[in-house]
């Protein structure tokens, strides 16, 4: 697997992800491919709470984790900024209702889901503060919020080399939030992934002014003892409850 990392910063990262949709959806479309189904998915779904009324999927990208919760018995509705993804989720058997809308302004009533999920979402919304309220509109009081982003700490640094034993180096400051690219390759497919690095602080502060209660929080790596992520926190799973 190889990592290039840049800082050429995207106009908007929803129309970076739309650019991106067709390469992103072969690429969560592959099975065992991705850390979604390598070690990442199971994990997640033992933070989310038993089905409800409805589960809004923010973010849905192409799918790949409606699949999974209409599975599992979630009336699902799902809501990605780019049309193509939206299409592409919307088309997927079994079939869930998926819009084309901004996180920061959902097109549901107040408090209409139970549980609303950002898997892998966050990190790539230009407004999370917008995100997260609206999150918080949604849902019904004792609802809740449950989210995976990219580590902070990942997306603060990198490796200098992919051997086991490499330094892992934050050239720049932690607490700066800034834009990112990372292409990656792996298995002969490529994706480019634009984000945002954003502080565990920002988040923290984005949910106590939404009104949400932390309940649960997850690090996730790769489990492998020889892998150099095996030292590096890759992703952060975070369940809150709506008060």
């Amino acid at each position: 697997m190889g990592r290039e990392r840049s800082y050429e910063v995207p106009p908007d990262l929803r129309l970076a992800w739309e650019a991106e949709a067709e390469r992103w959806a072969s690429w969560a479309r592959s099975p065992g491919h991705d850390s979604y189904w390598r070690f990442h998915r199971d994990s997640f779904f033992e933070l989310l709470p038993e089905p409800g009324a409805l589960t809004l999927d923010v973010g849905c990208g192409e799918g790949r984790l409606d699949r999974d919760l209409v599975a599992r018995g979630h009336q699902v509705v799902g809501i990605d900024g780019s049309p193509t993804l939206a299409r592409l989720a919307a088309s997927q058997s079994p079939p869930v209702l998926v819009g084309v809308a901004d996180a920061a302004r959902l097109p549901l009533r107040d408090g209409v889901a139970n549980l609303v999920v950002a898997f892998m979402a966050l990190q790539d919304i230009d407004d999370l503060d917008g995100a997260v309220a609206e999150a918080a509109r949604v849902l019904r009081p004792g609802g809740r919020l449950c989210f995976a982003i990219v580590h902070p700490v990942n997306s603060a640094g990198e490796f200098v080399s992919d051997d086991a034993d490499s330094r892992f180096v934050i050239a720049g400051s932690y607490f700066a939030p800034r834009i990112y690219v990372d292409h990656i390759e792996r298995d002969g497919k490529a994706c480019t992934f634009a984000s945002a690095h954003r502080t565990i602080d920002a988040f923290s502060r984005a949910l106590e002014a939404a009104g949400f209660v932390i309940e649960a929080m997850r690090e996730v790596t790769d489990p492998d003892p020889g892998d150099r992520w095996y030292r590096i926190p890759m992703f952060l799973q975070v369940r809150a409850v709506r008060r």
